[in-house]
């Protein structure tokens, strides 16, 4: 598989946030199955026209979603991140739990803000 990405520059939305959901949405839909290789910073960098610092930023933190994995000088593959997004996203509901449970809030409450911030992020 190859790995396609469409940058827009005219976006509100950061060049490397762009990238990050991109190769996230192609890694969890398969497009880029399990173990694929991913081009080097320097080269998706140059690809994109890019500074490798954005490219960089961006595999920073796929790779700390679980999404990429980066084996030293063999490269950067898509990891099995099924799991470890699961697990993150279980850490954080349990954190938001428990904070909104400190600040006193009603379960209901606490569902109708998860339902509203759900609905910012998915509902453009």
């Amino acid at each position: 598989m190859t790995l396609k990405i469409t940058l827009d520059p005219k976006s509100a939305t950061a060049p490397y946030e762009q990238l990050r959901a991109q190769i996230a949405e192609q890694a969890r839909t398969g497009r880029l199955p399990v173990g694929s290789r991913l081009p080097t910073v320097r080269g998706l960098a140059q690809d994109l026209d890019l500074a490798a610092n954005t490219v960089a930023k961006a595999y920073r933190v796929l790779e700390a979603d679980g999404v990429i994995e980066t084996r030293g000088r063999a490269g950067t593959f898509i990891a099995a991140a099924g799991d470890a997004a699961e697990r993150h996203a279980a850490a954080a509901a349990a954190a938001y739990a428990a904070e909104v449970h400190r600040l006193g809030l009603t379960r209901n409450q606490a569902e109708a803000a998860v339902a509203d911030a759900l609905r910012a992020t998915y509902e453009p």
